[in-house]
């Protein structure tokens, strides 16, 4: 039983190939479900997609209606101090107790970070959208 204010994460396992993201990402705005922090694992024959969203169960429900797994979990969602070594106090209180840390993610926004094949034919992809590309320059004047 959680004793302290968590957070619901859905996680939603996918076969690792082309448009998986695209299709869970798209039946949560479907649904009416925005998305406020994801991460995505994934080895050569699947993937994770984890999700903190503002309707947990409508996200669980219209994913379950479209045939995907998923689970539900009670997370644990910080305000880190941002300062340089912020996130490394926050988590070492965690970690010196002996607690494992399985993993971390951040909820930023609207910034998404996308690791893809050919950087250069994306970056020509994206030219004209309407999306603001960020630069290492705009990351390092980033202030809360």
């Amino acid at each position: 039983m959680t004793t302290g204010p968590t957070v619901k994460q859905i996680s939603v396992f996918i076969e690792n190939k082309s448009g998986r993201v695209s299709e869970v990402t798209g039946i949560l705005g479907d649904a009416g479900v925005n998305i406020r922090g994801f991460s995505v694992s994934d080895t050569a024959d699947y993937g994770i997609l984890r999700l903190v969203v503002d309707k947990p169960e409508d996200a669980e429900r219209a994913l379950k209606a479209a045939g995907f797994t998923v689970r539900v979990d009670d997370v644990i969602c910080i305000d880190v101090p941002d300062v340089p070594g912020g996130l490394a106090s926050v988590l070492k209180v965690v970690s010196a107790a002996g607690v494992n840390i399985e993993y971390v993610y951040s909820l930023v926004a609207t910034l998404v970070v996308i690791n893809v094949a050919d950087v250069n034919r994306a970056l020509r992809l994206l030219e004209g959208r309407p999306v603001r590309l960020v630069s290492q320059e705009d990351i390092a004047a980033l202030r809360p």
